[in-house]
This record gives structure tokens, C-alpha cells and sequence, in this order.
């Protein structure tokens, strides 16, 4: 990803800020309790965006018990070699954190 925002061009709407994230890795929030990391290929105006080599974090949440109304939360994860994701289920676009 470019360093300086100036290289890559004036920034004047919300999704140029995608476009400097074309073929990185990104981090994406979506509703339900779900979240994506993968490389992203293309995306258009509708937020729809294209990931390739991605791994997907989906948090259940299950009841233990009734009487104490406590939770557990167990998480499932699947990898896809290519995802469509369609725009209104988008939350969240970051780059993805360096481990």
C-alpha cells in the first residue's frame, strides 16, 4: 500500500480511499457476525467486492443454559479461493493487520 496518500492521487470520495487497497490484503466486517481477510481484486460503487485467497471468520453465539442466560460464542473458519461479496452486507473495509 502507497505510504503517502499524495501518490496515488487526490482523495476526494469515500471509495478512492478503497481504490488504494486494490491487491492488498483487507480486513472486511460484515453483517451476521462475520468477517473476511482476503487479497482484494476489483469493487465497485455498490461497496459489491471481489476477494481472492480469502479466510472467513464466522462467531456463533449458542446458549449454555436457560436458567443463567449465559452465552457461548464458538467461531467457525473456511477458506475460499475466490469470493463475491455483495455491497449492503459491507460494514467495514480496513487493511488487514500485520501479524
Amino acid at each position: 500500500m502507497a505510504d503517502n496518500l499524495s501518490d496515488a492521487g487526490p482523495v476526494s470520495e469515500p471509495l478512492d480511499l478503497v481504490k488504494l487497497l486494490l491487491d492488498e490484503l483487507v480486513f472486511v466486517k460484515l453483517r451476521g457476525d462475520r468477517e473476511l481477510k482476503g487479497r482484494l481484486h476489483a469493487y465497485d460503487s455498490h461497496c459489491n467486492l471481489v476477494l481472492g485467497d480469502v479466510d472467513e471468520t464466522i462467531y456463533l453465539t449458542e446458549e449454555d443454559d436457560e436458567e443463567d442466560n449465559s452465552q457461548e460464542v464458538r467461531t467457525v473458519s473456511r477458506k475460499s479461493e475466490m469470493l463475491f461479496v455483495r455491497g449492503d452486507s459491507v460494514v467495514l473495509i480496513s487493511p488487514a493487520p500485520s501479524r
